[in-house]
């Protein structure tokens, strides 16, 4: 995708071979910057910190990480050690444990001398598929919009196809295109007429600030609204479809996502709206079949409902408190909605129904 006409992938292996680059996702809609990380330990950071984020980045991220461990120390115990380390960054997004695994397997029966070298092929790999993947996610996704679009009284009314999504599932939560979003950059190039609702997405509003900025970068028609706007704008008319993205989807199609994505799914079932979810197959966990009993859902730091960043006038950006001092915070960061709310899964191989049939279906293989 494209910054003020450059482009750019969210991370990148730099021409030393033995360090990443990443854009710090923390300065963002604000400040675009780029850092560089050199150890395991500062990938672990990265993901922790939120400097990076979105489930396929966050498994990438991983990938480049075990990589820089084995740089550094091939041996046995750096290899476990590196492993366990930054698989404990992010409990929830199943992609990390993905990655991580594929970058391991790939090592672990090597000889000492030639697993970073071999570590580096896999997890540039895992990068360049990454790409494939979203990049086929948004075709499927766009004859999805393009169905709407057409079926509908739409196109004949000369209105826009108005698409509601929560938090961010565009090309900075992955390597490139996005998930979610990719149908929308597709559907936009091809000159149809779209807007996007973009939730804010508390308490990180990853919506506001990394959606509403990659949409203004592609030029794509967006307006921010509060999160609990959703229901409203649904109940009058104004939103067409919901697309969402997914940190960890079960074998039988329930959908881990950013929280509130649960609220979003009711209220579009309520209102006979598709709501559909947009995954790459390294998102599925086939081990777990109820996502509401076996997915562990991470709790954030309280200090990210109970302050807020942002840019002051004097171009410094800061934390400031939203509540009275000593208030407690509660922060699951993700929620479970159950296949029977999500009307398709867009993946790489095809749209699916949310349920173990239909993901056997494209994927027996």
């Amino acid at each position: 995708m494209k910054i003020e006409g450059k482009e750019w992938r969210t991370i990148w292996l730099r021409e030393d071979g033995c360090s990443i680059g990443v854009i710090d996702q923390r300065r963002l809609p604000h400040v675009f910057c780029s850092s560089i990380i050199y150890s395991f330990e500062e990938a672990c950071n990265a993901i922790q910190s939120m400097a990076v984020r979105g489930a396929p980045l966050i498994g990438v991220t991983g990938a480049y990480g075990l990589m820089l461990a084995l740089q550094k120390d091939p041996s046995n115990v750096s290899l476990e050690n590196a492993y366990k380390i930054l698989l404990s960054s992010r409990p929830t997004a199943v992609n990390l444990a993905w990655a991580l695994a594929r970058v391991r397997n790939c090592v672990a029966k090597l000889p000492l001398e030639i697993r970073a070298e071999a570590a580096k092929k896999e997890a540039q790999q895992i990068a360049e598929e990454d790409v494939l993947m979203c990049k086929a996610i948004g075709d499927y996704g766009y004859l999805i919009l393009k169905e709407i679009f057409h079926k509908s009284s739409i196109k004949e009314s000369g209105r826009q196809l108005n698409i509601l999504t929560h938090c961010n599932a565009g090309w900075l939560a992955t390597v490139d295109w996005g998930t979610a979003l990719a149908p929308i950059y597709k559907a936009h190039r091809s000159g149809m007429k779209v807007h996007v609702w973009v939730d804010e997405t508390r308490p990180r509003n990853q919506g506001a600030s990394l959606t509403s900025y990659e949409l203004g970068c592609e030029g794509v028609p967006h307006t921010v609204v509060v999160d609990n706007a959703g229901g409203h704008l649904m109940q009058h008319g104004l939103v067409d479809v919901v697309i969402v993205g997914s940190d960890r989807t079960t074998r039988q199609g329930d959908v881990c996502n950013k929280i509130g994505t649960y609220l979003k799914a009711i209220a579009a079932y309520e209102n006979k709206i598709p709501f559909y979810v947009a995954l790459p197959s390294s998102t599925i966990d086939w081990s777990i079949a109820d996502g509401i009993k076996e997915i562990p859902i991470e709790i954030r730091s309280e200090s990210e409902i109970l302050q807020i960043n942002g840019k002051l006038n004097d171009g410094d950006i800061a934390s400031v408190n939203l509540c009275p001092l000593n208030t407690k915070g509660f922060n699951p960061a993700f929620d479970v909605t159950p296949a029977k709310f999500i009307s398709g899964l867009i993946t790489e191989r095809g749209i699916s129904s949310a349920s173990e049939s239909g993901l056997m279906e494209l994927y027996r293989k």
